[in-house]
């Protein structure tokens, strides 16, 4: 099995998301240009086509060759300031570590960026999507976000044979086609959640796109023309690793991510607060630190709450007219992650 990490203390819906992530800290990226298919093989299976069959798959190839198979394949022009990240994500220092000696293995050097993949396992609300997102931001490229909770069909990462009703591409087609970058990241979320139907294996493409070598002709049973998929970057997340099977973990970097402690739970509200303040032209109306015993209170809580609840009590303190935070002005203990039983969902 792949050698595994245990992070301690200091960083880091249903369908596709492609995610264009601004300029990262550190530097413009260095930018090149990388073909994702070949053009003639797409213009010969267009050409076979019936003339008045496979709609759906004819204005695929046709969306192919409009586009051109040329994409963005980007890396940080040096190895980044990532200090921002060990303060914000303190509970995945390790997995930054990781990330870190693999941006500088190809530093002043005309090779492409190579990130293992990685499985970062962890409770939930701990904060590895979130991650995942930053991730993206620090290299420069985008992100496609696969919630293989949400999904039962085995076809989502490769596609679906389009003599099916209904048929389309996969996600890591539809990511490296429709998006501008050769090497994404690509987040199977809650991978340990995937559910099959009959004889199909929703893991099943994972077993060649997480190999480079066969991840280079990748396959989309859909759109049947090959793809690179070799420079994607794989990040995927789950809480338990006893349903996912061997030879995917054999492929990845596994890291155990615990629940930030007391302090680094503090440094994560505190950062939190600033950035929600400093983000609104109401955050001028509030204090440029919170008190000792809110942030108390918020280090109680699963990083992915603590927005929610931060927000809840700037609106309530609005409300009184005050701009000092108090603790009456969060949600009650254990209620910043529920639903609401009526009204808006937050």
């Amino acid at each position: 099995m792949s050698s595994r990490s245990s992070t301690s203390s200091s960083p880091s819906s249903t369908g596709h998301e492609l995610i264009v992530p601004p300029r990262p800290q550190g530097g413009i990226p260095i930018a090149r240009m990388r073909p994702v298919f070949q053009p003639g093989e797409v213009s010969q299976r267009l050409n076979k086509l019936p003339q008045r069959d496979h709609e759906s798959l004819r204005s695929t190839y046709e969306r192919m060759l409009e586009k051109g198979p040329e994409r963005f394949q980007v890396k940080p022009a040096g190895v980044p300031a990532m200090e921002h990240l060990y303060e914000e994500l303190p509970n995945f220092r390790e997995v930054l570590d990781d990330v870190r000696r693999q941006i500088a293995l190809c530093e002043d050097s005309r090779d492409p960026l190579e990130i293992t993949p990685m499985l970062l396992l962890g409770p939930p609300g701990v904060g590895k999507t979130h991650f995942a997102r930053q991730v993206a931001q620090l290299l420069g490229t985008g992100m496609g976000l696969v919630p293989m909770s949400s999904l039962t069909a085995g076809w989502i990462l490769s596609g679906a044979s389009s003599q099916w009703k209904g048929a389309r591409p996969g996600k890591v087609f539809e990511t490296l086609v429709d998006g501008p970058y050769a090497n994404p990241v690509i987040v199977v979320d809650e991978i340990d959640k995937a559910r099959g139907e009959h004889a199909y294996d929703p893991l099943g493409a994972l077993y060649s796109l997480l190999e480079h070598d066969t991840a280079k002709a990748f396959t989309d049973e859909f759109a049947e023309v090959p793809i690179d998929a070799s420079q994607v970057i794989w990040v995927a997340t789950a809480n338990d690793e006893r349903s996912i099977p061997e030879p995917i973990l054999n492929r990845m970097n596994v890291f155990e991510v615990q629940m930030p402690d007391a302090d680094a739970a503090r440094t994560i509200a505190r950062r939190l607060y600033t950035s929600i303040r400093t983000a609104h032209a109401w955050g001028e109306r509030f204090d440029a630190e919170p008190t000792a015993e809110v942030l108390d209170r918020l280090a109680e809580l699963a990083p992915r709450e603590m927005r929610r609840a931060w927000m809840t009590a700037f609106g309530n303190a609005r409300l009184d007219g005050r701009g000092t935070l108090q603790a009456k002005d969060l949600p009650p203990a254990g209620g910043a992650g529920r639903k609401s039983p009526i009204g808006f969902m937050h």
